[in-house]
């Protein structure tokens, strides 16, 4: 059964940075960064294919990378000019096909004004 855990969250302010990574503790063909907000539904921020073929949601276009490391089985998102409305708990899954037994403890993202 592969695992997931994300790390890398903290509190930044607005303009500032942060690295989350996701370690699998076996391959996984295509990644995602999702993220959900509190009353809101989760979200896929982006995806990246095995081959490294990467998408990304039309709020996080310029600002976020995907990435990933297969000898490693990690997959990282690096957040550049955040924003408040980025505040949210960050989780890697399965990519199209979310994986339910894949849900880890997410990584919590917050962004002050």
């Amino acid at each position: 059964q592969v695992q997931l855990v994300e790390s890398g969250g903290g509190l930044v302010p607005s303009g500032g940075s942060l690295t989350l990574s996701c370690v699998a503790s076996g391959s996984i063909f295509g990644m995602g960064w999702y993220r959900q907000a509190p009353g809101k539904q989760r979200e896929l921020v982006a995806s990246i294919t095995r081959g490294g073929n990467t998408n990304y949601a039309d709020s996080v276009k310029g600002r976020f990378t995907i990435s990933r490391d297969n000898a490693k089985n990690m997959v990282f998102l690096q957040m550049n000019s955040l924003k408040p409305e980025d505040t949210s708990v960050y989780y890697c899954n399965a990519w199209p096909r979310i994986d339910p037994s894949l849900w880890g403890q997410g990584t919590q993202v917050t962004v002050s004004a």
